[in-house]
């Protein structure tokens, strides 16, 4: 099982795809990684060699914001927006949807279950 940027690769599948298992990394950043490694796309990950998994650990390292600091730097740009008081930070802060979903109805994930009102009456 390859190990890179911190995520085990599975390795039965296209390197391609296994490459999107690692957070920030997606159909075209796979593909371009890929072209940059000069890999075949029907390649699969059990039959990479050591030196070609290190030379994808090398490039994704170089070239790529992933994982830990993709995640850190989302949070911090959240926290920015709270901290600031604009109106997506206090969405943000109450838990409610940002980008301008009504909220009368649905918005069930952000909000959470429903609660029922004592004595609420149609």
């Amino acid at each position: 099982m390859a190990r890179i940027a911190g995520v085990n690769i599975p390795t039965n599948k296209r390197v391609v795809v296994a490459l999107q298992y690692i957070h920030g990394i997606g159909p075209r950043f796979a593909q371009e990684i890929m072209e940059k490694v000069n890999l075949a796309a029907e390649r699969r990950v059990n039959d990479l060699s050591d030196a070609e998994v290190l030379q994808i650990r090398e490039i994704i390292d170089r070239d790529y914001r992933v994982e830990g600091d993709l995640r850190r730097e989302t949070s911090m740009n959240i926290k920015r927006l709270m901290d600031l008081g604009c109106y997506r930070g206090l969405r943000h802060r109450r838990g409610l949807p940002v980008r301008g979903q009504r909220t009368h109805t649905n918005a069930r994930t952000r909000k959470g279950p429903a609660k029922a009102i004592a004595g609420k009456k149609k």
